[in-house]
């Protein structure tokens, strides 16, 4: 969906109150997060800061014990991944989920398979070449020039471009919102430039982009804002305008946000 037939700035993500308990551990103890269309929102967050959590209650792998999720004008009662995806939420995980033995295009469409026309399609056939023909399309939307094959096969690729390959197949699946779960992790410095500009791609279509990361430098390269998780909460919001490593990591570990730093919460 490109970014002029969407409104932008529009809030596609609305999550309130949420919280989670396992046991005695309070996880989650008031998960307050909104995105908006056109939008890179950064959760940032020290180990056991509930980032995870969140995450996992947005994504559709938790239940929250309690609050809200709304997608748009509609209240999400999210019991599973599935439901997530069929709401227009797709999840890239840090272990991508790839077939290594399928092609790129056969990835893309993984367990979306586009069938053949008619008796063929009734019967279980796949329309391999008009799925090779959307994956390219795809690839070209979102800027990707390093992988020209779409018939290759995903485990002769590098780990770049399998993360590359993992956004777009989000990007194919998602209708609003994309959770990007530590995409440059183990990168190298060009690799995870490449996937920042699929990133960018990502949110220049109009589709509202949640990252999670701990890579605090490319943090401030590629979001809009950065969303500082602690103790279960969220305990600041800021612009990367202006923000430094230190600053965001004294953030996250308790200092308190200053009023030149606020951000104004939807």
């Amino acid at each position: 969906m490109a970014a002029d037939q969407t409104e932008s700035g529009a809030v596609v993500l609305d999550a309130r109150g949420l919280r989670k308990t396992y046991g005695h551990v309070e996880a989650l103890r008031q998960g307050d997060l909104t995105v908006s269309r056109g939008e890179v929102v950064a959760l940032v967050g020290d180990n056991g800061a509930g980032k995870s959590t969140l995450v996992s209650c947005v994504s559709g792998a938790v239940t929250p014990d309690s609050g809200t999720i709304r997608l748009g004008d509609a209240e999400l009662q999210l019991g599973s991944v599935k439901a997530a995806m069929a709401a227009g939420i797709a999840t890239v995980y840090q272990d991508l989920a790839m077939a290594p033995d399928l092609s790129i295009a056969e990835n893309i469409f993984l367990s979306t398979e586009i069938r053949r026309h008619g008796l063929l399609g009734r019967l279980g056939m796949i329309d391999h070449a008009r799925m090779r023909a959307r994956a390219a399309t795809l690839m070209d939307e979102l800027g990707i020039t390093t992988l020209q094959d779409v018939g290759a096969r995903v485990g002769d690729l590098s780990g770049g471009q399998r993360q590359v390959v993992a956004v777009a197949r989000a990007v194919a699946r998602a209708g609003e919102l994309v959770i990007m779960d530590e995409p440059t992790a183990a990168l190298g410095a060009r690799q995870s430039q490449v996937v920042l500009d699929t990133i960018r791609a990502t949110r220049d279509r109009g589709i509202a982009v949640l990252l999670v990361s701990h890579d605090l430098p490319r943090v401030l390269e590629i979001a809009d804002r950065i969303v500082v998780m602690r103790l279960g909460r969220v305990s600041a919001q800021v612009r990367p305008d202006g923000m430094t490593v230190s600053r965001i990591v004294a953030l996250m570990l308790g200092e308190q946000q200053s009023a030149g730093e606020e951000v104004a919460r939807a």
